[in-house]
């Protein structure tokens, strides 16, 4: 943003909305505009060089701080689309694939890639945005008053993302989704003379960098909240293979479940209030946006 003419005026996309105070027109939030610092007023670009010799109506002030939190309260929030970025690298790279195939062989490219398969690294990103979109189905599915969601953040800095945001009146719930054949269980090592070791494997894939991760991400929204909203990470495994009784567990503070076993506790009363909710949910959007 570049300071025009006068020094008391600044060319600004405007972060509330306003009126010009030349000709009355409704000036919405985002729109570039000229705010004069002087007499906190705004005008539309049409008048970029302030009109000195014309009558000027009444000028309409910037809105007040208790105007801006109206505002801020009717905010709409883009809750992001589950599982979009991995969708988007899985489509990214088969049509990568498609391309280099096609170009060495012009004749046979087609009948290639009909008899073949993509490759594991490329299927996973499939698998992975399949299982993100079932969990986001639902849980837009359950979203209300006590229950708003977020899909697929982008972790600030990182290229990493967070599956899903769940702002619950018991805290905030940092969901990762996983779509992997197997049944997830917890392998113990050491305890008396050894150090204790735990262990997340499913089938017999040993899966604990996934709860590094989750860790990384409740750390990451606890800075965001405060200490004095709860955190609550979650393993939450679509489609696996778990007992009929039982199974769930947790690890290193970790929950690792299936969703009908979550959706219970994302429900259940706590007591963080409505408005509470309404706030978090804005203040998380905020600082991390859809992937």
């Amino acid at each position: 943003m570049h300071d025009q003419g006068e020094t008391d005026e600044k060319r600004m996309r405007l972060r509330y909305a306003g009126v010009c105070r030349v000709c009355d027109r409704e000036l919405p939030a985002r729109t570039e505009a000229i705010y004069e610092r002087s007499n906190r007023t705004v005008r539309c670009l049409t008048h970029h060089t302030s009109p000195a010799a014309a009558i000027s109506p009444p000028a309409t002030p910037m809105p007040t701080d208790e105007a801006r939190d109206a505002v801020e309260a009717t905010m709409t929030v883009d809750p992001g689309i589950p599982g979009a970025s991995a969708r988007r690298e899985f489509e990214r790279r088969r049509a990568t694939r498609e391309d280099r195939i096609r170009a060495r062989h012009p004749k046979l490219g087609g009948l290639i890639l009909a008899w073949s398969d993509e490759p594991q690294s490329t299927t996973a990103w499939d698998t992975g945005a399949d299982g993100e979109e079932r969990l986001g189905r639902s849980l837009n599915e359950l979203a209300g008053d006590s229950l708003h969601v977020l899909h697929d953040r982008r972790i600030p800095r990182s290229r990493a993302n967070i599956d899903h945001l769940a702002v619950t009146p018991n805290g905030v719930f940092v969901i990762d989704a996983k779509k992997y054949n197997g049944r997830p269980q917890l392998k113990v090592e050491g305890g008396l003379i050894r150090p204790r070791v735990e262990k997340l494997m499913v089938g017999s894939r040993d899966c604990t960098k996934l709860v590094d991760g989750v860790l990384k991400q409740v750390d990451l929204v606890r800075d965001i909240v405060g200490a004095n909203v709860p955190v609550h990470g979650v393993l939450c495994f679509v489609a696996a293979d778990w007992p009929l009784i039982g199974g769930a567990f947790m690890t290193r503070g970790i929950d690792v479940l299936w969703p009908n076993r979550l959706y219970p506790r994302l429900m259940s009363k706590g007591p963080l209030g409505s408005s509470e909710l309404q706030e978090l949910h804005r203040e998380l959007a905020s600082a991390l946006p859809p992937a």
